[in-house]
């Protein structure tokens, strides 16, 4: 009975999404795989080997509510500083992963990206995204963006360095410098800024992940451990989303025109 009434809450859910209003780009913190893992006796791997279900859960939902985008925060430059064991399961996890879905992200027509240090990730594990991004290039239905060894504060070091050397160099003037130019010098050039942030597990923070392109993101926490996190987790979020009035610095009255 539980099951039916689920069922149908689900459903229920789904049909409210207005396809018309849904965020091009989402951009999702996995968090909690540790703690669900101790939750169920188990080492923090464990959990990061179930949060891989609600990945495949997560880019399904998203598929089905019209989403053309979606980043996950897979792994920090932070991260290195974990105890080896745990970092060296995550990498192989990784590696395995990617090889058994691409079967699957070919079929369901799913573009992989990946934006990070990705020359500084182990060799199989770079190797295996890497062909995963060649092997998907031509897939036109949602593109899935991994942030691999990535952070906002590398991001935006690399973008200046670059800016700088572009300057030295005589191809552009300090005041030739405007927002765009950062925005075309960060790893997430070709594709939109998030409409959407979500950040499972009940903590309430931003990580270090996408600072300058979540500048106007409408931020959605949730207290799910990310093992947990399911569709309808995801439409749910995405209701959210469509209740709240995006004004980018403008009133009420301007954009509903009745000023």
């Amino acid at each position: 009975m539980n099951s039916c009434v689920n069922a149908e809450v689900f459903m229920d859910i789904k049909k409210q999404i207005d396809k018309t209003k849904v965020p091009q780009h989402i951009a999702i913190i996995m968090d909690g795989n540790g703690r669900w893992a101790q939750k169920q006796d188990q080492e923090r791997l464990f959990g990061h080997s179930f949060g891989v279900d609600a990945v495949k859960n997560t880019v399904k939902a998203a598929r089905e509510a019209g989403v053309r985008y979606l980043t996950l925060y897979a792994f920090s430059t932070e991260n290195w500083q974990r105890p080896k064991a745990e970092v060296d399961g995550l990498m192989e996890l990784m590696v395995n992963t990617i090889i058994r879905e691409l079967p699957e992200l070919m079929e369901q027509e799913i573009r992989i990206h990946g934006i990070g240090n990705l020359e500084a990730l182990p060799k199989d594990c770079k190797e295996e995204l890497y062909h995963a991004i060649e092997t998907t290039k031509d897939n036109k239905n949602l593109n899935l963006i991994l942030a691999l060894n990535y952070s906002s504060k590398w991001e935006l070091t690399e973008a200046v360095k670059s800016i700088s050397k572009k300057v030295k160099a005589g191809e552009l003037t300090s005041e030739e410098i405007t927002e765009t130019t950062i925005s075309e010098h960060l790893n997430t050039a070709p594709f939109p800024d998030p409409e959407l942030l979500i950040r499972t597990s009940g903590e309430l923070r931003l990580s270090n992940y996408l600072l300058w392109q979540c500048s106007y993101a409408e931020l959605y926490f949730t207290d799910v451990l990310w093992p947990d996190f399911s569709e309808e987790d995801l439409f749910k979020a995405i209701l959210d989303y469509q209740q709240r009035e995006r004004r980018f610095g403008k009133i009420s009255a301007q954009i509903t025109n009745t000023l």
